[in-house]
Protein backbone atom coordinates (compact mmCIF):
# COMPACT_ATOMS: atom_id res chain seq x y z
CA UNK A 1 0.00 0.00 0.00
CA UNK A 2 1.20 3.72 -0.81
CA UNK A 3 2.27 5.68 2.30
CA UNK A 4 -0.54 8.15 3.27
CA UNK A 5 0.46 12.26 3.72
CA UNK A 6 0.61 13.40 6.94
CA UNK A 7 -2.98 15.56 6.09
CA UNK A 8 -4.96 12.27 4.19
CA UNK A 9 -3.93 10.68 7.59
CA UNK A 10 -5.82 13.16 9.55
CA UNK A 11 -8.86 13.07 7.37
CA UNK A 12 -8.95 9.06 8.09
CA UNK A 13 -8.82 9.87 11.67
CA UNK A 14 -11.39 12.38 11.51
CA UNK A 15 -13.67 10.27 9.69
CA UNK A 16 -13.21 7.36 11.60
CA UNK A 17 -13.94 8.88 14.97
CA UNK A 18 -17.40 10.66 13.45
CA UNK A 19 -18.14 7.55 12.07
CA UNK A 20 -18.80 6.19 15.91
CA UNK A 21 -21.17 8.54 16.60
CA UNK A 22 -22.99 8.19 13.94
CA UNK A 23 -22.85 4.41 14.15
CA UNK A 24 -24.21 4.61 17.42
CA UNK A 25 -27.13 7.03 16.07
CA UNK A 26 -27.75 4.65 13.40
CA UNK A 27 -28.95 1.62 15.88
CA UNK A 28 -31.40 4.13 17.46
CA UNK A 29 -32.71 5.93 14.38
CA UNK A 30 -36.16 6.38 15.60
CA UNK A 31 -35.16 8.17 18.65
CA UNK A 32 -33.49 10.71 16.46
CA UNK A 33 -34.97 14.17 16.78
CA UNK A 34 -35.22 15.30 13.16
CA UNK A 35 -35.61 18.74 11.72
CA UNK A 36 -37.24 19.61 8.20
CA UNK A 37 -34.54 21.51 5.95
CA UNK A 38 -36.57 21.44 2.65
CA UNK A 39 -38.96 19.28 0.71
CA UNK A 40 -38.02 15.63 1.31
CA UNK A 41 -34.53 16.89 2.75
CA UNK A 42 -33.88 16.41 6.17
CA UNK A 43 -30.95 17.07 8.84
CA UNK A 44 -30.84 15.12 12.03
CA UNK A 45 -29.10 15.50 15.35
CA UNK A 46 -26.71 13.22 14.21
CA UNK A 47 -25.80 14.70 11.40
CA UNK A 48 -25.14 17.66 13.19
CA UNK A 49 -23.14 15.34 15.68
CA UNK A 50 -21.06 13.78 13.14
CA UNK A 51 -20.12 17.34 11.25
CA UNK A 52 -19.20 18.99 15.28
CA UNK A 53 -16.68 16.43 15.47
CA UNK A 54 -15.27 16.45 12.14
CA UNK A 55 -14.93 20.48 12.24
CA UNK A 56 -13.49 19.85 15.60
CA UNK A 57 -10.61 17.41 13.99
CA UNK A 58 -9.81 19.09 11.44
CA UNK A 59 -9.60 22.38 12.50
CA UNK A 60 -7.36 21.38 15.60
CA UNK A 61 -5.01 19.64 13.06
CA UNK A 62 -4.90 22.30 10.44
CA UNK A 63 -6.15 25.68 11.98
CA UNK A 64 -5.36 27.59 9.05
CA UNK A 65 -7.14 25.66 6.26
CA UNK A 66 -10.45 27.13 5.13
CA UNK A 67 -13.85 24.88 5.71
CA UNK A 68 -16.55 23.84 3.48
CA UNK A 69 -19.23 22.24 4.74
CA UNK A 70 -23.17 21.23 4.46
CA UNK A 71 -24.52 22.52 8.05
CA UNK A 72 -22.68 25.33 9.04
CA UNK A 73 -20.98 28.34 7.48
CA UNK A 74 -18.04 28.72 5.60
CA UNK A 75 -14.57 29.00 7.18
CA UNK A 76 -12.50 31.91 5.08
CA UNK A 77 -8.69 29.89 4.39
CA UNK A 78 -5.70 31.34 5.56
CA UNK A 79 -3.54 28.95 4.27
CA UNK A 80 -0.87 30.23 2.11
CA UNK A 81 -1.43 27.11 -0.77
CA UNK A 82 -5.44 28.48 -0.47
CA UNK A 83 -6.33 24.63 0.88
CA UNK A 84 -10.12 23.91 2.33
CA UNK A 85 -11.50 20.79 3.58
CA UNK A 86 -15.24 19.67 1.92
CA UNK A 87 -16.98 17.89 3.92
CA UNK A 88 -20.13 16.00 4.15
CA UNK A 89 -20.51 14.40 7.39
CA UNK A 90 -23.55 12.10 6.36
CA UNK A 91 -24.20 11.48 3.09
CA UNK A 92 -27.22 9.79 2.39
CA UNK A 93 -28.86 11.37 5.22
CA UNK A 94 -32.50 10.25 4.24
CA UNK A 95 -31.52 6.73 3.76
CA UNK A 96 -30.38 7.01 7.39
CA UNK A 97 -33.46 8.25 9.08
CA UNK A 98 -35.01 5.56 7.06
CA UNK A 99 -32.93 3.01 8.65
CA UNK A 100 -31.06 1.98 5.45
CA UNK A 101 -27.88 1.12 6.14
CA UNK A 102 -26.10 3.16 3.14
CA UNK A 103 -24.58 6.33 3.47
CA UNK A 104 -21.03 7.80 4.55
CA UNK A 105 -18.99 10.70 5.97
CA UNK A 106 -16.94 12.63 2.81
CA UNK A 107 -14.16 15.04 3.03
CA UNK A 108 -12.30 15.70 0.69
CA UNK A 109 -9.16 18.59 0.36
CA UNK A 110 -8.68 21.18 -2.49
CA UNK A 111 -5.69 23.39 -3.25
CA UNK A 112 -6.07 26.04 -5.47
CA UNK A 113 -8.99 25.08 -6.66
CA UNK A 114 -7.97 21.60 -7.54
CA UNK A 115 -9.15 18.49 -5.12
CA UNK A 116 -6.23 16.51 -4.15
CA UNK A 117 -6.75 14.41 -1.76
CA UNK A 118 -10.00 12.36 -0.83
CA UNK A 119 -11.91 10.51 1.81
CA UNK A 120 -15.26 8.65 1.97
CA UNK A 121 -16.04 5.85 4.49
CA UNK A 122 -19.06 3.87 4.80
CA UNK A 123 -18.87 3.02 8.65
CA UNK A 124 -21.92 0.05 8.35
CA UNK A 125 -19.89 -1.68 5.74
CA UNK A 126 -16.38 -0.94 7.29
CA UNK A 127 -15.03 0.41 3.65
CA UNK A 128 -12.76 3.39 3.90
CA UNK A 129 -12.25 4.99 -0.03
CA UNK A 130 -9.12 7.00 -0.03
CA UNK A 131 -6.73 8.64 -2.51
CA UNK A 132 -4.20 10.97 -3.36
CA UNK A 133 -3.44 13.01 -6.92
CA UNK A 134 -0.18 10.73 -7.89
CA UNK A 135 -0.65 8.19 -5.34
CA UNK A 136 -3.88 6.33 -6.43
CA UNK A 137 -7.20 5.59 -5.30
CA UNK A 138 -7.73 2.75 -2.49
CA UNK A 139 -10.31 1.04 -0.10
CA UNK A 140 -9.34 0.14 3.03
CA UNK A 141 -5.49 -1.26 1.68
CA UNK A 142 -6.06 -2.68 -1.44
CA UNK A 143 -5.45 -0.36 -4.86
CA UNK A 144 -8.80 0.01 -6.86
CA UNK A 145 -9.33 0.66 -10.49
CA UNK A 146 -12.15 1.31 -12.58
CA UNK A 147 -14.39 -1.18 -14.20
CA UNK A 148 -12.54 -2.67 -17.56
CA UNK A 149 -15.89 -3.00 -19.27
CA UNK A 150 -16.26 -1.55 -22.66
CA UNK A 151 -19.80 -2.08 -23.67
CA UNK A 152 -22.59 0.43 -22.56
CA UNK A 153 -24.78 -3.00 -22.90
CA UNK A 154 -22.30 -4.66 -20.29
CA UNK A 155 -22.35 -1.90 -17.83
CA UNK A 156 -24.16 -0.92 -14.51
CA UNK A 157 -24.85 2.75 -14.36
CA UNK A 158 -25.77 4.73 -10.95
CA UNK A 159 -27.29 8.12 -10.93
CA UNK A 160 -29.77 9.95 -8.08
CA UNK A 161 -33.10 11.17 -9.20
CA UNK A 162 -34.56 14.69 -8.82
CA UNK A 163 -37.34 14.43 -5.84
CA UNK A 164 -39.92 16.56 -4.85
CA UNK A 165 -39.00 20.51 -5.49
CA UNK A 166 -36.04 19.87 -6.83
CA UNK A 167 -34.23 19.14 -10.38
CA UNK A 168 -35.50 19.19 -13.87
CA UNK A 169 -37.97 16.35 -13.96
CA UNK A 170 -38.54 16.03 -18.30
CA UNK A 171 -35.04 15.64 -18.66
CA UNK A 172 -33.98 13.54 -16.05
CA UNK A 173 -36.97 11.19 -17.44
CA UNK A 174 -35.08 11.18 -20.97
CA UNK A 175 -31.90 10.90 -20.04
CA UNK A 176 -33.25 7.75 -17.77
CA UNK A 177 -35.26 6.14 -20.78
CA UNK A 178 -31.97 6.49 -22.95
CA UNK A 179 -29.36 4.62 -20.00
CA UNK A 180 -31.93 2.15 -19.71
CA UNK A 181 -32.29 1.56 -23.09
CA UNK A 182 -28.61 1.06 -23.57
CA UNK A 183 -27.22 -0.40 -20.11
CA UNK A 184 -27.00 -3.29 -18.00
CA UNK A 185 -28.94 -1.78 -15.53
CA UNK A 186 -29.57 1.48 -13.17
CA UNK A 187 -29.34 1.59 -9.70
CA UNK A 188 -30.22 4.74 -7.59
CA UNK A 189 -28.64 4.14 -3.78
CA UNK A 190 -29.08 8.00 -2.44
CA UNK A 191 -25.56 8.77 -1.80
CA UNK A 192 -23.38 10.20 -4.57
CA UNK A 193 -20.21 9.70 -2.31
CA UNK A 194 -20.94 6.21 -2.15
CA UNK A 195 -21.81 6.16 -6.32
CA UNK A 196 -18.46 7.69 -7.29
CA UNK A 197 -16.69 5.70 -4.80
CA UNK A 198 -18.49 2.49 -6.32
CA UNK A 199 -17.19 3.57 -9.53
CA UNK A 200 -13.51 3.88 -8.70
CA UNK A 201 -13.83 0.40 -7.17
CA UNK A 202 -15.24 -0.72 -10.65
CA UNK A 203 -18.65 -1.40 -9.28
CA UNK A 204 -20.36 0.61 -11.16
CA UNK A 205 -19.26 1.72 -14.69
CA UNK A 206 -20.36 5.02 -14.73
CA UNK A 207 -22.23 7.73 -13.00
CA UNK A 208 -24.67 10.91 -13.39
CA UNK A 209 -26.43 13.33 -11.71
CA UNK A 210 -27.06 17.15 -11.68
CA UNK A 211 -27.70 19.60 -9.04
CA UNK A 212 -24.96 18.19 -6.58
CA UNK A 213 -23.09 20.16 -3.79
CA UNK A 214 -19.22 20.51 -3.77
CA UNK A 215 -19.53 18.74 -0.42
CA UNK A 216 -21.42 15.85 -2.62
CA UNK A 217 -18.91 15.06 -5.10
CA UNK A 218 -15.61 16.35 -4.18
CA UNK A 219 -13.69 13.37 -2.77
CA UNK A 220 -15.34 11.06 -5.33
CA UNK A 221 -13.80 13.01 -8.21
CA UNK A 222 -10.28 12.79 -7.03
CA UNK A 223 -11.30 8.67 -6.30
CA UNK A 224 -12.25 8.04 -9.79
CA UNK A 225 -9.19 10.00 -11.30
CA UNK A 226 -6.96 7.89 -9.00
CA UNK A 227 -8.51 5.05 -9.99
CA UNK A 228 -8.19 5.83 -13.58
CA UNK A 229 -11.51 7.34 -14.56
CA UNK A 230 -13.03 10.36 -15.88
CA UNK A 231 -14.90 12.71 -14.83
CA UNK A 232 -16.51 16.02 -16.15
CA UNK A 233 -19.38 17.70 -16.92
CA UNK A 234 -22.56 16.16 -18.87
CA UNK A 235 -22.04 19.05 -21.26
CA UNK A 236 -18.62 18.46 -21.91
CA UNK A 237 -17.18 20.76 -19.74
CA UNK A 238 -13.94 20.20 -17.22
CA UNK A 239 -15.40 19.26 -14.12
CA UNK A 240 -15.60 21.79 -10.59
CA UNK A 241 -16.19 21.27 -7.14
CA UNK A 242 -19.29 23.63 -7.82
CA UNK A 243 -20.18 22.03 -11.55
CA UNK A 244 -23.64 21.67 -12.27
CA UNK A 245 -23.34 18.46 -13.46
CA UNK A 246 -21.48 15.54 -13.38
CA UNK A 247 -20.03 12.22 -15.54
CA UNK A 248 -18.40 9.55 -14.13
CA UNK A 249 -17.25 6.85 -16.00
CA UNK A 250 -14.49 4.45 -17.14
CA UNK A 251 -12.14 5.23 -19.71
CA UNK A 252 -13.66 2.91 -22.05
CA UNK A 253 -17.30 4.06 -22.00
CA UNK A 254 -16.27 7.96 -21.37
CA UNK A 255 -17.41 9.05 -24.77
CA UNK A 256 -20.25 6.65 -25.24
CA UNK A 257 -21.79 7.22 -21.97
CA UNK A 258 -21.20 11.30 -22.21
CA UNK A 259 -22.80 11.38 -26.16
CA UNK A 260 -25.96 9.61 -24.94
CA UNK A 261 -26.78 12.10 -22.22
CA UNK A 262 -25.83 14.77 -24.35
CA UNK A 263 -28.34 13.79 -26.71
CA UNK A 264 -31.10 13.09 -24.21
CA UNK A 265 -30.90 16.27 -22.50
CA UNK A 266 -31.23 18.07 -25.60
CA UNK A 267 -34.13 16.31 -26.80
CA UNK A 268 -35.86 16.77 -23.35
CA UNK A 269 -34.83 20.84 -24.16
CA UNK A 270 -36.06 20.30 -27.53
CA UNK A 271 -39.74 18.80 -26.28
CA UNK A 272 -40.04 21.52 -23.29
CA UNK A 273 -39.90 24.13 -25.43
CA UNK A 274 -42.60 22.92 -28.35
CA UNK A 275 -44.41 22.38 -25.02
CA UNK A 276 -43.36 24.72 -21.86
CA UNK A 277 -46.11 23.61 -19.57
CA UNK A 278 -44.76 20.24 -19.39
CA UNK A 279 -40.96 21.40 -18.05
CA UNK A 280 -39.94 20.30 -14.64
CA UNK A 281 -43.92 18.57 -14.82
CA UNK A 282 -45.41 21.73 -13.48
CA UNK A 283 -49.21 21.80 -12.67
CA UNK A 284 -50.20 22.76 -16.49
CA UNK A 285 -48.63 19.31 -17.69
CA UNK A 286 -51.33 16.62 -18.55
CA UNK A 287 -51.40 13.84 -16.86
Amino acid sequence: MATRSPVLNIMIRAADKAAKSLKRDFGEVENLQVSKKGPADFVSAADRRAEKTLRQELSKARPEFGLLMEESAEQESRDDQHRRFIVDPLDGTTNFLHGLPHFAISIALEQRGEVIAGVVYDPIKEEMYWAEKGVGAYLNDRRIRVSSRDRLDNALIATGAPFKGKGDRPQFQAELDAVMANTAGIRRFGSAALDLAYVAAGRYEGFWERGLSPWDMAAGLILVREAGGFVGEIEGKAIRVDSPSIIAANAALEVTFQRLLQKAAKQAKTAQKASPDSANGSPGAQS
